[in-house]
């Protein structure tokens, strides 16, 4: 499937449009055939909206930036080869000092997306990794250089975040998981956005 770019409207005055990266192809394991068993099959059953925070926090593989105390958690499914995953992370630095976020890196987009997220999150230190790496994405120069040997454990947690994404009912990120700071209620959006409407989204402003 080609890449596609969702674009849509925000509220207004918000500068920045809402946009995600769509995925090329589904690379997460197949679901087993109907009539078989197979134990170690990984769980495709659908999250439904209102579990998804919780399933990502007790499933979720990433890394943490910004306050590590906070009683506000977003997590952020990410491809490190989408632009739009790098325009979100450039937005939630202004938040950073109010909100704990955990970028969990997926591969939907093309060969670099598993290799560069296992850098990033294997990294000494993972955000300044993430910075380094979206500069150059959104520079134009592809991201940062990354091994396509990857541990074990490492790529089977970016096919396990990746599978998740599709649970969630997602095709496209970044997909953001959220808990309104207001209601309590969990709230999702697939896109980029504003430190603006960041914070509105997450009901912190």
């Amino acid at each position: 499937m080609k890449l596609r770019l969702l674009t849509l409207p925000l509220v207004a005055a918000v500068a920045l449009s809402l946009a995600a990266c769509s995925k090329e192809a589904s690379t997460s394991a197949p679901a087993a055939a109907a009539g078989t068993a197979d134990a170690s099959a990984p769980d495709t059953s659908p999250i439904a909206p209102a579990q998804a925070f919780d399933v990502l926090a007790s499933q979720g593989k990433g890394f943490t930036a910004g306050a590590m105390m906070s009683a506000h958690t977003v997590y952020v499914l990410f491809d490190p080869q989408c632009p739009h995953c790098g325009h979100l992370w450039q937005s939630s630095k202004a938040l950073q000092s109010k909100i704990k976020f955990v970028w969990l890196p997926v591969a939907i987009m093309n060969a670099k997306s598993a290799p560069q997220g296992a850098a990033i999150v294997t990294a000494a230190n993972p955000v300044e990794t993430m910075n380094e790496h979206e500069q150059q994405l959104l520079g134009g120069k592809g991201g940062m250089s990354a091994s396509a040997s990857i541990p074990d454990d490492v790529l089977a947690s970016i096919k396990a975040n990746t599978i998740l994404l599709e649970r969630l009912g997602a095709t496209s990120v970044p997909f953001i998981v959220a808990k309104d700071a207001r209601t309590g209620s969990v709230v999702t959006q697939a896109g980029a956005m504003s430190p603006e409407a960041l914070a509105a989204f997450v009901g912190l402003q």
